[in-house]
């Protein structure tokens, strides 16, 4: 007799809070253990269709590591969608204005493009010092 395939119950979901120091990381590196993180694929019961990741809070976003020649290179566009409206930003401006975007982007292009990406990302807390306020979901329980 085969065994029936168990599936994952919306109310069966354990949502865990991990903290993540950027301190001393690679963007590119640590935006995948997050993305892992945000999609719940370290899980043992993960469910692609289902939405298992846990929430992700990002401290010293402003002490990420781009390698090479990034900096300078590395540019990001966008469009208003009005003429005239495209607009090109280099990664170091972009670190000097607002180290949590570029932390945003890269995380954002590592997750899939549908239903699930909005409710991933918002799961996700990036913050440019060690201060956050989410220390009530760490507290050890005794």
């Amino acid at each position: 007799m085969k065994k029936a395939t168990s599936m994952v119950k919306t109310a069966d979901i354990k949502r865990v809070w991990h903290l993540l120091d950027c301190k001393d990381q690679t963007l590119g590196r640590l935006s995948t253990k997050i993305a892992g993180l945000l999609t719940g694929k370290g899980k043992v019961d993960y469910t692609p269709h289902m939405d298992m990741g846990d929430f992700v809070v990002v401290i010293n976003a402003k002490d990420i590591k781009l390698t090479g020649n990034k900096l300078l290179a590395k540019v990001y566009s966008r469009h208003s969608g009005h003429p005239g409206g495209f607009s090109q930003e280099t990664a170091g401006n972009l670190m000097a204005r607002d180290p949590r975007k570029v932390i945003e982007h890269a995380v954002g292009g590592m997750l899939a493009k549908n239903k699930l990406q909005d409710p991933r990302m918002s799961r996700l807390k990036v913050y440019k010092s060690d201060i956050h306020g989410h220390s009530a979901q760490f507290k050890k329980e005794e």
